[in-house]
């Protein structure tokens, strides 16, 4: 194998899996290393910067850095890193000081449609700059599908309107209660560009089930009946109900369900429990507030009597699975589930709808009705129009929707400038040791072996006596203190310096969980069985140093690294060093 590159900036990128796995790229290992020292305003600033919005993310983000955690590959539970962001956001002192100053006006002026994350993130970029910036949305204030979708007991509106505040607070012009009907109309406007994340509003239906028109009154689909509960159009349900889907927004549909009324409420899917599109926590937060999930359900028609609905049968399914892992729902051939109910709540996914936009303004859409975009720039099929957030590639999640803001932002501010949208500059690094002393460290380096922390409910009669209720507690100081001592500091690495090096194997003898080898070079897949522990997880990289005076290399397994720089403390000629990485994505605005 060549030489590790460690000058590449996305190869220690990639070595902090939490910080590479999540869309915004958030430096995780910074923050939490400040959430342990109580620095928590510090902490709140990182996150601010890459994902904008800490507090409600702290509450409701999907987690793809959580399964990433190197500590769920050596302890099996990862780090708490989502609670930890909301303790940043929980325990903060002043921070507006701190957001970027707002320029002086610079004669462009932006208009976007939907006040949802995306969009939200775009002016957040865009309004230090000095872009007059319009914000459009249907709803009575900002905030999209975090407003309308996300429960109160899980996203207390006082923290919405709190980060929302934030950014509406830079000048942005609002334009609530005007539901865009024409991108036609508003490209006649004195707009330099349109930036369009309007989400995916529209939720599936099941309308060739026979009684889905007859029982219709008892019918709702799952995002517009969380949007009117939201809104406080409607504010109880019937005793018994069925919530059809296996995603979030069905496990946001039944707890909801249980604050409104529903004393027999459940939900049912045609997956295995398995392969709910749910998040795990989101399925065992339904069940412990007493929803049975019944899987393998396929539904076959609503019940209808006498003009009312009473319930809905189902053919009972069995998952079988090719070997390309595609998966058919074979009939068991037994006679149909009934389930009797008063109301059915459908949360069997969502759509994009752009009714709005004529087709003879220049924008292409696919043959799935979704735009036709440049995955980099956010760019459409007419320059000056940008998409993002569900809007751009369909229903993802918040996180994803503020990656896409950040992106369409660059483009925008490079477009206005007449600039190509294409001239983007590469990601901010460094790489900076972190010595104080022959063998100390400026930051705890050392493993501890604590259990992932719960987090505290609400107990839980009061909480489905309360829709508003928020139902986590979230972490208290000692608590967030001891979580976030369970984080490896994977952006501390571990780096070799091949001409310091007397191949001693002192660090081979004392590193816990063996990944360091001096071997004879070779080809790839050979070289990693031949290892001290052979290296079989082929997503994570070897670090290869170059030919050692003796012809071997060192050979380093990423995978199990845990960055605890006892390699650091025992090599006697100091041939590693543990030097932190710093990576930021660039962004239109930065606070650096």
């Amino acid at each position: 194998m060549k030489p590790t590159n460690i000058s590449n900036p996305e190869y220690f990128h990639k070595v902090v899996d939490c910080q590479y796995a999540c869309p915004a790229h958030t430096p995780v290992p910074e923050y939490i290393r400040l959430i342990a020292q109580q620095r928590y305003s510090d902490a709140y600033m990182v996150n601010w910067e890459s994902n904008v919005f800490p507090g409600i993310l702290g509450r409701t983000c999907d987690r793809p850095c959580e399964p990433a955690c190197r500590r769920a590959r050596v302890e099996e539970q990862p780090v708490a890193i989502c609670r930890l962001k909301r303790v940043a956001a929980d325990f903060k002192g002043e921070v507006t000081s701190r957001f970027p100053k707002i320029a002086p006006k610079n004669g462009k002026k932006i208009a976007l449609v939907g006040a949802g994350p995306a969009s939200l993130t775009v002016a957040r970029d865009l309004a230090p700059l000095g872009y007059e910036l319009h914000i459009y949305d249907d709803q009575k204030k900002a905030g999209g599908f975090m407003l309308s979708q996300i429960p109160s007991f899980r996203l207390p509106q006082q923290v919405l309107d709190e980060e929302v505040g934030y950014i509406l607070d830079m000048g942005v012009v609002t334009h609530f209660n005007q539901y865009v009907e024409s991108m036609g109309s508003l490209l006649q406007q004195d707009y330099d560009a349109i930036f369009v994340g309007s989400g995916a509003p529209r939720g599936k239906d099941l309308p060739d089930l026979p009684g889905r028109q007859e029982g219709a009154d008892n019918i709702a689909i799952g995002i517009d009946w969380l949007s009117s509960v939201a809104f406080e159009h409607i504010d109880n349900i019937g005793e018994s109900v069925i919530v059809l889907g296996g995603g979030n927004t069905a496990m946001d549909c039944c707890r909801t369900s249980r604050r409104l009324g529903g004393k027999d409420v459940k939900v049912i899917v045609r997956s295995p429990f398995a392969d709910m599109k749910a998040s795990p926590w989101e399925k065992e937060d339904a069940i412990h507030e007493g929803i049975p999930i019944i899987d393998n359900h396929v539904p076959l028609e609503f019940v209808v009597e006498n003009g009312k609905l009473v319930g809905m049968r189902f053919d009972k399914v069995k998952a079988v699975y090719d070997e390309n892992g595609k998966r058919s729902l074979i009939s068991l051939g037994e006679a149909p589930a009934f389930y009797p109910c008063d109301d059915v709540l459908i949360a069997i996914g969502q759509e994009n709808a752009f009714p709005w936009i004529e087709n003879n303004v220049g924008i292409e859409f696919d043959k799935w009705g979704m735009p036709v975009l440049d995955k980099n720039t956010f760019q459409s099929s007419r320059a000056n129009v940008f998409f993002g957030g569900d809007a751009a590639f369909g229903p993802e999640n918040i996180i994803t929707a503020v990656a896409h803001g950040h992106q369409a932002a660059i483009s925008i501010d490079l477009f206005c400038k007449g600039e190509s949208v294409q001239d983007r500059l590469p990601p901010q690094t460094n790489l900076v040791s972190q010595k104080m002393g022959i063998h100390e460290w400026s930051y705890d380096s050392s493993t501890t072996d604590e259990d992932r922390k719960i987090v505290p409910l609400v107990e839980l009669t009061s909480a489905l006596q309360d829709r508003k209720l928020e139902v986590e507690l979230g972490f208290d100081v000692a608590t967030a203190f001891e979580e976030a001592e369970r984080c490896l500091n994977c952006d501390v690495q571990t780096v070799f310096e091949e001409e310091k090096c007397i191949e001693c194997d002192a660090c081979m003898d004392i590193c816990p969980t063996s990944c360091i080898t001096f071997t004879a070079n070779g080809e790839e897949t050979e070289l990693r069985e031949r290892l001290k522990v052979a290296a079989n997880n082929l997503t994570q990289d070897l670090y290869v140093s170059d030919n050692l005076p003796t012809g071997k290399v060192m050979v380093k397994d990423e995978d199990v690294c845990l960055h605890c720089g006892l390699c650091a403390e025992r090599c006697p000629t100091a041939a590693w060093d543990m030097q932190k990485y710093w990576y930021s994505v660039t962004k239109a605005c930065s606070l650096e």
